[in-house]
């Protein structure tokens, strides 16, 4: 495979994200400054604890040079608060985001920290449908998607993993089961 990949090592389990990219084979490295997104073709953004995660990047000069990034035309995979990052709207309370992709996202829509759950989901591709393991922890709701944007897989009803030009974005922690499909869509859209 020659492409590298980058997961944001600033918060999360990104050591997790690359456990899965290595699964697929891929290269990565972890991303903790502006200089080290050079040379990397696509860039996880893991969750975490997103107004934590927004005060790190500005302090580490990482929210310009991702939006840079973006501009670029390089892909993006954020997942829970990454998702949180990357939408155009937040609510729940209302806060600033990148806007890469064209989706409202509700911050805790799923509930506390009591409220985190496994749920089985379905993935949609053109090859077919298949099933998805999840995992939610204090996960934020698809409200909207906007013109353009791509569902790619539900769980109970909602859209929890959508897609827009070189953003995709995911409600659950696809790093915290042993399912690579989420992963391995990534990887195939970087390359």
């Amino acid at each position: 495979m020659a492409v590298e990949l980058g997961v944001l090592g600033l918060q999360g389990d990104y050591s997790a994200h690359g456990a899965m990219l290595e699964r697929l084979g891929a290269a990565w490295r972890v991303i903790k400054k502006p200089s080290q997104l050079d040379g990397i073709d696509g860039l996880v953004i893991p969750g975490g604890e997103s107004t934590t995660l927004i005060k790190l990047m500005d302090s580490s000069g990482l929210w310009e040079a991702i939006a840079s990034y973006a501009d670029s035309g390089r892909s993006i995979f954020g997942t829970c608060a990454g998702m949180i990052l990357v939408a155009k709207d937040v609510s729940n309370p209302a806060q600033r985001s990148l806007g890469l992709i064209d989706i409202g996202v509700e911050r805790n829509g799923y509930g506390r920290q009591i409220d985190s759950a496994e749920a089985g989901g379905v993935f949609r591709s053109a090859e077919g449908d298949c099933s998805m393991d999840m995992v939610f922890i204090r996960a934020p709701r698809i409200t909207r998607l906007g013109d353009g944007v791509e569902a790619l897989a539900e769980c109970r009803g909602d859209v929890v993993m959508a897609r827009q030009d070189k953003v995709v974005v995911a409600s659950f922690h696809p790093e915290l089961t042993d399912d690579l499909t989420a992963h391995r869509y990534f990887v195939d859209m970087v390359v």
